[in-house]
């Protein structure tokens, strides 16, 4: 360094002596006239002549990092009006003027007085200017000048960012870019070669090399294996000076790792698996886990497992886990020991993504034998249905069974969840109600079973039962019929006079059916029901013979059912009136009756007829006479005139009795009486000449009744006869009179009135004996 400083000295001098005055002239030019001037002012030539600037410089420089005893000498400042008399004085201002560089005013040399370093401030600028020494004005304008610090190699290369990482493909080929690193170097890269790096590897060969002059790394040996050795440590050098001796250097670490490519394929490490499964494994459930290792990494070491097609694979499935890069063995159909206790198969690992460069390498894949053998359990019992239906009708009582469910096993037991209002025969699967159900609350259960093995309760299984709550059938059916049925006198037995339906006010559902009937504990012997099958019956005559002036309506009590749960049933009467239906039988049901006069034949007198309703009176209301006049109230014979069925003939104008004419006007009564037997008993179109047969035939028919002692009161006819006055032969026959009361016993009398009355003695003294044993 001594001599160096020595030999930058020296040429700073003459550098300065060289630089030392400037014009607007060439050097040449420049310095002959420096020379001429200062020889004419040493001999006085040049005064009182005008100076002219007489000085310039353009820079100086100083050595950093200077570390000798004095200061270091810069340059000189001279002036042509400097004579070397002491009459000149320099200044310095500026940069660092006084603090850093110091200058002699008598003789301009400029010096550093501390070291100075290059990186930190490379250089300074500052004024200097001559003045004279005795009056301070100035000898030369103020001029600029720069001191410019003078590098020297005093800094190494440095690696910012290391230690350094790298990565790069294995099995890479020769030359493969891995990474570039940089070094920086805080000296002068203008001056010399204090900054010119140059690079080298120290450690790392011979798998990488690097450019000397850009940092840029590579791989310098071929198919590097990651799965022989993945990590390499490379030690990098920087030296300045372009790497000559006495260059500083520096180091830096690159890591340098191989990163996979897919150049193994899977491979099993043993030959066969055996696995072991329940035969009760539902679908889809693990069986076991086979495995085949790639020395790949990551998507590289992707297994995709399959079975191959063939022997008993198709029980199976396999797939692949996506963290452990295992095969998984799942159950693809239902299995059973007792019809196959083993399953044999092989099945293939391959990788999921091969890389075409290395198939060359050979096939990517590998196989591998799995044995499944079977293991018998003992399973749970199972029900010989997926679910069950049942209904029930609302408002059933408690208790009632409304269904049972089965399972398939020796020993199952049965109970149900999620509805209290069940209960299940955990022996004979029966299921009953609870407790009463209302459709309106809830018009479906769907209730739980659970069948569990008794000797294993883990082993259950269960199903589902929908419990329907049906509707009741509320309402009775109503009779569909006319208020009053027609027939004819002439209608045959077994003719259907009238044809009925129902209605229900329910909204039955589909097919429900009316049944027909007439009440079991009143048979009509006229008429009967009968049912048609079609929701319809028929009113069906079952004797001949009707007369309407007998008997012109009959009531016919008519049951209709319908076929709902609880069945309904109602009542109706049906009012069957008698027509005469002269002519010809209409076609068809009868709609009303006509009337027509009845003439009685003129032979016929007013004593006959009256006769002849009085034996009708006495035949018929006999036992009922006799009953009530046992009693002393006099109460009227019929209470109300609704129990008058066809005919009253009223009458209570007293007369003198047979031989009394006057008092009571005969062919009035002769009047009333036709116009109401007409009326009421005259069929239509008969002749007046048939009329006696009839009225004899009619009292035939009531006298063999009274014979058989029907005990229901003849609603034909009634008569009532008030007292006849004085004059009668055989004396009032009212019933209110006491003497005949008394003599309740005796009918003999009435035998005088002639050969018909003593038929009738007969007659009513058999009725009493009859009565009198009741």
């Amino acid at each position: 360094h001594t001599h160096t400083l020595d030999h930058f000295k020296e040429l700073t001098s003459t550098t300065l002596h060289l630089l030392h005055s400037w014009g607007t002239l060439t050097p040449s030019r420049r310095r002959t006239q420096q020379l001429s001037r200062t020889r004419m002012r040493r001999h006085g030539h040049l005064q009182g002549h005008r100076n002219k600037r007489g000085w310039v410089w353009n820079q100086f420089f100083v050595l950093e990092e200077y570390l000798g005893p004095e200061p270091q000498y810069v340059g000189k400042l001279h002036s042509d009006m400097d004579h070397g008399d002491s009459e000149v004085k320099y200044t310095l201002s500026g940069e660092g003027a006084g603090s850093i560089f110091t200058i002699d005013q008598i003789t301009g040399d400029i010096h550093a007085l501390v070291g100075l370093d290059r990186s930190e401030k490379a250089f300074y600028t500052l004024k200097a200017q001559a003045v004279d020494i005795h009056t301070g004005l100035a000898l030369e304008p103020e001029s600029q000048f720069i001191i410019k610090v003078q590098d020297i190699n005093d800094n190494e290369p440095r690696f910012l960012d290391g230690p350094y990482s790298a990565s790069v493909p294995e099995m890479s080929p020769t030359g493969t870019f891995v990474t570039q690193v940089t070094a920086t170097d805080a000296d002068d890269p203008t001056y010399g070669s204090s900054a010119r790096i140059v690079y080298s590897i120290v450690q790392g060969q011979p798998y990488f090399s690097v450019d000397a002059k850009t940092g840029v790394i590579r791989t310098a040996l071929a198919n590097m294996d990651r799965e022989v050795k993945q990590q390499y440590q490379v030690l990098l050098q920087a030296k300045d000076m372009g790497g000559q001796l006495g260059g500083l250097a520096s180091t830096t670490t690159i890591n340098i790792s191989l990163s996979d490519v897919n150049d193994n394929p899977p491979r099993f490490t043993k030959g066969v698996f055996h696995l072991h499964v329940p035969e009760s494994a539902a679908k889809g459930s693990s069986v076991g886990r086979i495995q085949a290792y790639d020395q790949d990494t990551g998507s590289n070491a992707w297994v995709d497992y399959a079975i191959i097609p063939g022997d008993d694979g198709d029980a199976f499935d396999v797939v692949s886990h996506q963290q452990s890069q295992e095969g998984v063995i799942l159950v693809k159909k239902p299995l059973d020991y007792e019809t196959k206790k083993s399953y044999t198969f092989r099945v293939e690992a391959s990788n999921a993504e091969p890389d075409s460069r290395f198939l060359h390498l050979g096939p990517f894949k590998d196989s591998v034998t799995v044995k499944v053998s079977v293991v018998d359990v003992d399973e749970p019992p199972v029900f010989t249905r997926a679910s069950y239906v049942m209904d029930v009708y609302e408002d059933s009582p408690p208790g009632i069974i409304i269904g049972s469910v089965t399972a398939q096993d020796l020993d199952p037991s049965s109970s149900t969840e999620a509805d209290g209002c069940f209960d299940i025969d955990t022996l004979e699967g029966t299921i009953s109600t609870n407790e009463q159900l209302d459709r309106e609350n809830a018009a479906q259960h769907n209730i739980t079973v659970v069948s569990t093995k008794l000797n294993n309760p883990l082993l259950f299984s269960k199903v589902s039962v929908i419990v329907n709550v049906l509707d009741v059938n509320e309402f009775p059916p109503e009779l569909d019929a006319p208020s009053d049925t027609f027939m004819c006198e002439k209608s045959r037995v077994g003719q259907i006079i009238q044809t009925v339906s129902a209605v229900d006010r329910d909204a039955p559902p589909l097919g429900q059916r009316f049944f027909f009937k007439a009440p079991k504990e009143l048979r009509h012997r006229n008429f009967t029901v009968r049912d048609f099958g079609n929701n319809t019956a028929g009113i069906v005559v079952r004797r001949s013979g009707f007369q309407q002036r007998v008997q012109d309506v009959f009531l016919l009590p008519v049951v209709v059912e319908d076929s709902g749960y609880p069945a309904q049933s109602s009542t109706s009467t049906l009012s069957i009136r008698v027509c005469s239906c002269e002519g010809a039988e209409p076609h068809g049901p009868l709609l009303s009756c006509s009337a027509h006069t009845v003439m009685l034949p003129v032979g016929l007198s007013i004593a006959a007829l009256l006769a002849v309703l009085l034996c009708v009176a006495l035949l018929i209301g006999e036992p009922f006479t006799y009953l009530r006049w046992g009693r002393k109230d006099k109460e009227a014979l019929m209470t109300s005139r609704e129990d008058i069925r066809d005919n009253v003939i009223h009458y209570d104008d007293e007369g003198g009795g047979e031989a009394d004419t006057e008092a009571f006007d005969m062919s009035t009564l002769r009047h009333s009486v036709i116009a109401s037997m007409t009326s009421e008993y005259s069929p239509q179109g008969r002749a007046a000449t048939s009329e006696s047969e009839n009225i004899r035939e009619f009292i035939e028919y009531r006298l063999e009744e009274s014979r058989r002692g029907f005990g229901a009161p003849p609603y034909d006819s009634l008569a009532t006869f008030s007292y006849e006055g004085e004059g009668s032969r055989p004396g009032s026959l009212s019933s209110i009179g006491e003497s005949f009361i008394t003599d309740l016993g005796d009918f003999g009398s009435l035998g005088d009135w002639g050969l018909p009355f003593k038929a009738l003695v007969s007659i009513l003294d058999r009725q009493t004996h009859t009565v009198s044993e009741s």
